[in-house]
């Protein structure tokens, strides 16, 4: 009986459950690679590098390879045997539009906030759980952060990160860290669950965050939400300074959140939405 539903299911054009879970299971294969080989930065991938970060069946790898390679979402080049991003990989990253526009918008309010302070400003959208870059603009003094545009981190650990979670519900939260285990990074690292809700609650209710150290020791960070105009947090900008550089961490942090909130204010205009970002009180 369990057969004949399942050859009903075929002939009306539904998976059966066994080819759904085939289906998903290789579309996660997909995407995994295609993750891998884009954030590679030396573009030096070969097919036994990616076997052994993946731990896929050979002669699944070779079929993946082989279909991406065909539709030009990766490239291989014919002499080290190494595979890298495509064209049409680059081509369908350029529809997501959003990330564009708004470091468009704020590639010249960065640099006025970097000639305020002369530190490093950031800015950074959420994607599930982590924060990532999609601005900069660097400090030119010798000491500073090193980072880059693109690369993306644990949202719970940096100050941008737990200004794009604390816009989102308590409920939300725990629904994209359910099963995920928080991994200290630095000894100042958020370690569990509760006390990253209590400074989310805490980022709520000061309009700001910061990361003292968290991913990266001796890097201290202060970020403020760029706003849309209904109140709802579109992105999330930050200053960086080495902690040597800081003698005074309240001092600093109250100049850096007033250039912080008149950059959040100039980049939310600069995308259509005219607002003010400074949180109430």
């Amino acid at each position: 009986m369990d057969r004949v539903r399942e050859r009903e299911s075929d002939a009306t054009g539904a998976a059966s459950p066994t080819q759904a879970a085939g289906s998903i299971k290789s579309a996660e294969r997909v995407l995994d690679l295609l993750q891998l080989v884009a954030s590679e930065p030396s573009d030096s991938l070969t097919f036994s590098d990616i076997r052994t970060r993946l731990d896929l069946p050979k002669s699944s790898l070779h079929g993946l390879l082989r279909v991406l390679t065909d539709r030009g979402f990766l490239t291989l080049d014919p002499e080290n045997k190494t595979y890298r991003i495509g064209v049409r990989a680059w081509q369908v990253g350029q529809q997501f539009r959003f990330a564009t526009q708004l470091a468009s918008a704020a590639n010249s309010h960065l640099s006025e906030a970097r000639v305020e302070l002369n530190e490093t400003f950031q800015v950074a959208i959420l994607d599930g759980v982590e924060n990532v870059y999609v601005a900069k603009e660097e400090s030119d003094q010798p000491l500073r952060l090193v980072s880059e545009v693109g690369s993306r981190l644990p949202a719970y650990t940096t100050g941008l990160g737990k200004v794009l979670l604390a816009g989102l519900s308590p409920s939300e939260v725990e629904r994209r860290f359910k099963g995920r285990r928080l991994v200290k990074f630095t000894p100042s690292t958020v370690a569990t669950r509760e006390e990253l809700e209590q400074q989310l609650e805490s980022v709520r209710e000061l309009g700001y965050a910061e990361d003292h150290g968290e991913f990266t020791e001796g890097v201290y960070c202060v970020a403020v939400p760029i706003l849309t105009s209904t109140g709802s947090t579109l992105a999330a900008v930050s200053c960086s300074i080495p902690s040597a550089r800081l003698p005074d961490v309240s001092s600093v942090r109250d100049q850096a959140l007033r250039v912080l909130r008149k950059c959040a204010t100039s980049i939310s205009v600069s995308m259509g939405e005219s607002i003010d970002s400074t949180p109430a009180g």
